[in-house]
């Protein structure tokens, strides 16, 4: 068997969602002083790889440690929309056209290759594509049981970005958001299966997990 990682590295001040805190990452023992190496991190919970739960944007609804692992373990399909200018709504047409055959009851994981631009720029931060309401419900309307994007915020940063959440988290859908596809993954047979295992968090909304896919 072998991984493909999927995930975003973290480190101190990396770039995240604006409206978040920094990210900060300090050294609280070494080896020198003590004889052991320890670090503190500070971060909002969805931050770098992380997966949405219904509690992120549902009043009531399922936290991350109420959904069961096997969720997060399965078939994916990779909707390649590397093509797509800053600011491109991701809807129906869009969505049809990336992805073929049966996807309910699956995953579908969007590249649109703003995950190889991350870095604290206007266009990263707040120019990205995203999924629009409309493509929300079509995804919804096509049973996919998950639905990952590489970038922080499935449904960007303007004003239909809470709507895009509360469609797809409101029909139980859960969303990974802050991919990276390598080069590789287009070689792949689709469906790959793919594995977002997320923290075991009770209560909390979102969770840090380490997107891969299995190949082998």
């Amino acid at each position: 068997m072998r991984l493909i990682d999927l995930s975003q590295p973290l480190y101190d001040d990396a770039p995240n969602c604006p409206v978040h805190p920094p990210v900060a990452f300090r050294r609280t023992a070494d080896h020198a002083a003590g004889g052991w190496r320890m670090e503190e991190i500070a971060m909002a919970t969805h931050t770098g790889s992380h997966v949405d739960a219904p509690l992120h944007k549902i009043a009531g609804g399922r936290s991350i440690d109420a959904l069961p692992l096997e969720t997060f373990v399965g078939p994916a399909h990779l909707a390649d929309l590397r093509g797509l200018a800053a600011d491109a709504a991701i809807g129906p047409e869009v969505l049809a056209r990336a992805l073929h055959g049966r996807i309910a009851g699956e995953i579908v994981l969007l590249a649109t290759g703003w995950g190889d631009r991350r870095a604290k720029t206007d266009e990263w931060l707040r120019h990205s594509p995203f999924v629009d309401p409309a493509g929300a419900r079509w995804l919804v309307g096509r049973g996919v049981r998950g639905v990952g994007i590489d970038h922080y915020s499935i449904g960007g940063s303007g004003e239909t970005n809470a709507e895009t959440h509360t469609i797809l988290l409101g029909s139980g859908i859960w969303v990974v958001e802050e991919l990276k596809f390598p080069a590789e993954v287009w070689e792949l047979p689709q469906p790959v299966k793919f594995w977002a295992l997320p923290m075991n968090w009770p209560g909390c909304s979102g969770a840090f997990c380490r997107p891969v896919i299995e190949v082998g």
